[in-house]
């Protein structure tokens, strides 16, 4: 089977796009199992995640996203992938209304082109504890947590998925998500492991972010660990409604006002190139239909 695919991403945030809107008879391919080899940078063609378009089942959606980590697990939501997700919808699948909803895992997610970026309302951000989900109660906002013998104060956030947020004074604070994001990751404080992200506050609108991902590890951006940090900064007094946050791959902007309002992303979103790929059993299995 050759299946075609795009290639994307949004501040270096990168995704390998299959479309199932146009031919459903890849429905069969167990995407689980394929994101393993379509996302390897060796063997593969290399990707932070796989993101599959398939026809929506909500009916004020325009299509459906799911979303596949290199280690095979699927992922409730991504910001930077709904918004690579919409131009791909105006390009490919003839979407030409100015706002449109993504179905997610986590629910529709509404979304618009603003020349040569794309916005997305986020919804609200979840704050309760038990809800992002952490093995606390209450609200965790800048809560000691011991990860290999060493403390964090750390903020929980879930924007439709875990993240745990750790404010740090230096880049070299920001040097420590490679060493200690997979540790917090996988802590047993986060029953459904989380994204981490640590931040150091340039100025009030300005902040320098790293992320190491969810089943992907380091990345150069995370646009759900941009709005998770503006969140849990914003509510700490260390930031301001609008801010711009500057990861490796490039600058995200997020507007969030305080409790009770919606998150707001902002950024680019960027076309890489198309193919088709070759499929053996080994790596896209098909499942019984």
């Amino acid at each position: 089977m050759i299946v075609p695919f795009v290639k994307m991403h949004g501040a270096g945030n990168d995704f390998v796009v299959i479309d199932v809107v146009r031919d459903e008879s890849f429905r069969v391919l167990d995407w689980g199992r394929l994101s393993r080899t379509l996302l390897d940078r060796r063997f593969g063609i290399g990707g932070d995640q796989l993101l599959v378009l398939e026809p929506p089942d909500l009916k004020d959606a325009a299509v459906k996203m799911r979303i596949f980590n290199p280690d095979g697990s699927e992922v409730e939501m991504c910001g930077n992938g709904i918004r690579c997700a919409a131009l791909y919808c105006k390009r490919f699948l003839g979407v030409q209304v100015e706002r449109f909803g993504v179905e997610t895992l986590s629910g529709v997610v509404v979304t618009g082109i603003e020349g040569d970026e794309v916005a997305v309302d986020m919804g609200l951000p979840i704050l309760e504890a038990e809800r992002v989900p952490t093995t606390a109660k209450g609200r965790v906002a800048g809560m000691p947590l011991e990860v290999a013998g060493r403390q964090f104060l750390i903020h929980a956030v879930s924007m439709g998925n875990p993240h745990c947020v750790v404010e740090v004074t230096d880049d070299e604070g920001l040097m420590m998500a490679e060493t200690f994001g997979p540790k917090i990751e996988r802590h047993p404080f986060f029953p459904n492991r989380t994204n981490v992200e640590f931040v150091r506050v340039l100025r009030p609108d300005l902040a320098k972010v790293r992320v190491w991902e969810r089943g992907a590890g380091l990345t150069l951006a995370c646009g759900s660990g941009a709005c998770a940090v503006a969140v849990a900064l914003r509510l700490a007094g260390r930031l301001a409604p609008e801010v711009a946050l500057e990861l490796p791959g490039g600058t995200l902007f997020v507007r969030y006002q305080g409790l009770g309002e919606h998150v707001f992303l902002k950024g680019p979103a960027v076309f890489v190139f198309e193919g088709r790929y070759p499929l053996t059993l080994s790596a896209g299995e098909e499942r019984d239909v």
